[in-house]
């Protein structure tokens, strides 16, 4: 198997098309593994991962923590309100601390974009990744995107993906972004102008539409993105109704898109906001399996960082 060379995981960004593809190759034989029905092997027996959120999480922290279980690590969750920052400890002296414990991996979200790459250079001797920083970046829900999407396709290159919503404040389209035009996609944003970043085209092979319509026409896959208002500060929209009107997917704006088209959103989900229920649970909704996926490319992603042995 082909080394990874990178200690920590904090942004797509930051890894080659060949990396992403060995995080994908290696997340699908994981897969293997939770279909058994002992789900666990020794490969990172005897490791200490540490997941430490500053944000509220369901998904992400949920499925970090069953990919280092099954991996047979020890892991420790941590979450803002039952840590000391609510006594006023700083992010560095939490940093200090937890590497006094000797961990071997540190998974975090945190508010503060580019908090991950500051705490690497605290923990030299451990492990990073990112699982949400910010409006930054969240690798592993853009490689699970990208998984659902091979999934489906067979292939990544050539496709039409279009992202419509909160683009400006979400780290889920950035992270989409950075892969999927790594791996030959080519992306279409689209959203309230006052949620559509300036200069999102020099992200990479990026057209920002002026409509969610032309986003969608004969796209092959279309994820919709919460409205991210605990980062906006201010209400960027009317109301949700009018929100719904035009830039929500529903059965009619749907069929704009390629009849075989798949329909995702990283959740949570609003529904009757950014999507309809009918959608929500229609035959071409693949957000289940996205949750799915999670598991397998977070275990993907721990194997990596430590270096380990499948079994």
């Amino acid at each position: 198997m082909k080394q990874f060379r990178h200690k920590d995981i904090i942004a797509l960004r930051d890894l080659t098309k060949e990396e992403i593809e060995l995080l994908l190759e290696t997340a699908e034989s994981m897969r293997e593994i939770n279909s058994r029905d002992i789900k666990k092997v020794p490969t990172l027996r005897g490791r200490t991962i540490i997941n430490l959120f500053y944000e509220a999480s369901t998904r992400t922290r949920t499925s970090f923590e069953i990919a280092g279980k099954r991996l047979s690590a020890d892991t420790v969750n941590i979450t803002t309100s039952s840590s000391s920052t609510t006594k006023g400890e700083t992010l560095s002296d939490t940093a200090l601390n937890l590497l006094a414990m000797k961990p071997d991996i540190i998974v975090m979200r945190h508010s503060v974009s580019g908090s991950h790459y500051f705490l690497s250079k605290k923990m030299p001797n451990c492990s990073v990744i990112n699982a949400g920083d910010g409006t930054h970046e969240h690798p592993s829900q853009g490689l699970l995107d990208m998984l659902t999407m091979k999934d489906r396709f067979g292939r990544l290159d050539g496709l039409k993906v279009a992202i419509v919503g909160d683009i400006t404040h979400s780290r889920v389209a950035r992270s989409n972004i950075q892969g999927l035009t790594k791996m030959g996609s080519q992306v279409f944003v689209a959203g309230p102008p006052t949620m559509v970043p300036p200069g999102v085209e020099k992200l990479g092979n990026v057209i920002a539409c002026a409509t969610m319509k032309e986003a969608i026409q004969d796209a092959d896959v279309v994820m919709m993105l919460r409205i991210q208002q605990e980062r906006q500060g201010k209400t960027l929209m009317p109301n949700a109704r009018e929100y719904a009107r035009y830039y929500g997917l529903n059965p009619v704006n749907l069929k704009m898109a390629k009849p075989d088209a798949m329909v995702m959103h990283p959740g949570p989900i609003n529904r009757g906001v950014e999507m309809s229920s009918y959608v929500v649970d229609g035959d071409q909704s693949h957000i289940l399996k996205q949750v799915e996926n999670g598991v397998a490319v977070r275990m993907s992603m721990l194997y990596h960082v430590c270096s380990g042995e499948i079994e």
